[in-house]
């Protein structure tokens, strides 16, 4: 989707300067032209189905909900416990005893409602994140657009190089469509998942994931957490679980790695460039093209970093499922990007 097109030389009357010294009367401005889309709507729909009173600030709610829908985990919850309860509603399962697993029947149904619950809510929060920057790459493309429309009226561009900028405009418009698809299926499978699609029309949901921690869990402490749960596991299931507990901290530890990368190597050096990009278009040392190409880049690479996060959270929530006994069906494929994981199928 790149804004690259090819320009032809100017004649002497209308240089890129003037080009840039266009945009001032372009509806989206001149050197406000990064927060132009925070000040205006898109053109596209605005995604503002209704919500019928179910909020879900935390995966901890998306949990609970689930767990209210499954009236034969009623008991299982009651002999579980109140606080080891809220350590499984909450995400913090290795600080649970793996032997509940062998004292409270119904266990691992518990547990893989939870899992699945938590799954769905990083996965439709995820998608709903990724929906707004697709929104702003569609802004910036259709910025470039109109501007490249103004210098074809002026006879500085051919129609040529104007319909590479409108391929651009009409590649960000159909990710967006399908950030907008993708959104509306994750928030489907939410609703699903918990047990209320057809109660509620949709759900409240933050505008961002978690934070991914600093630190991921010690290979060790992973070790002698599996150590504890096939302690407790026949030993026909013992082998198996060695095996699903290898793929899960191997998808936990690569899926933390890629998020650090991508939330923090990545995104300082794009938005260090984003900074020298605007600064040298005030200073009029870069073409307006430039500046839009940022912005898309930008956004990008904001776009991959939520995927990463999300593949983490996903990859989290498998292992600690893994850590106590369970056996999921697939793990995350860490594809990156909007696109839904692997583990979506679980």
């Amino acid at each position: 989707m790149a804004l690259s097109a090819q320009t032809a030389t100017p004649p002497p009357e209308l240089d890129w300067r003037q080009a840039n010294d266009a945009v001032g009367t372009l509806q989206r401005g001149h050197a406000d032209v990064l927060k132009w889309e925070q000040a205006h709507p898109s053109a596209e729909p605005a995604d503002a189905s209704p919500v019928a009173g179910l909020a879900l600030p935390t995966p901890e709610h998306a949990v609970r909900q689930a767990w209210r829908q499954h009236r034969e985990l009623v008991s299982p919850l009651a002999r579980l416990g109140a606080q080891n309860g809220q350590l499984i509603a909450s995400g913090r399962w290795t600080e649970v005893d793996p032997g509940l697993q062998r004292r409270v029947d119904d266990m691992d149904e518990l547990l893989e409602v939870a899992a699945q619950a938590s799954k769905a809510w990083f996965q439709a929060v995820a998608a709903q994140q990724v929906l707004k920057h697709q929104r702003d790459m569609l802004d910036a493309a259709q910025a470039a657009s109109e501007l490249g429309q103004r210098m074809v009226s002026v006879g500085n561009w051919s129609r040529l190089q104007l319909s590479q900028v409108q391929l651009a405009t009409s590649t960000a418009r159909m990710n967006l469509r399908r950030a907008q698809y993708a959104a509306a299926q994750a928030q489907g499978h939410l609703l699903k998942t918990l047990g209320v699609m057809g109660v509620h029309d949709g759900v409240a949901l933050p505008d961002q994931l978690p934070d991914v921690p600093p630190q991921a869990l010690g290979a060790a402490d992973l070790a002698q957490r599996s150590l504890a749960v096939q302690a407790q596991l026949p030993a026909a299931e013992r082998m198996r679980h060695r095996a699903l507990a290898t793929m899960a901290v191997q998808a936990y530890q690569a899926s933390h790695a890629l998020a650090q990368d991508s939330q923090g190597e990545v995104l300082k050096t794009r938005a260090f460039i984003t900074e020298e990009t605007v600064l040298h278009y005030n200073g009029m040392l870069k073409s307006v093209w430039d500046l839009l190409d940022e912005v898309r880049n930008q956004s990008q690479a904001t776009v991959d970093a939520i995927g990463a996060q999300r593949d983490f959270w996903v990859a989290e929530t498998d292992l600690q499922w893994v850590l106590q006994g369970g056996a999921p069906d697939s793990f995350v494929s860490l594809g990156g990007g909007g696109e839904a994981p692997a583990a979506a199928a679980h």
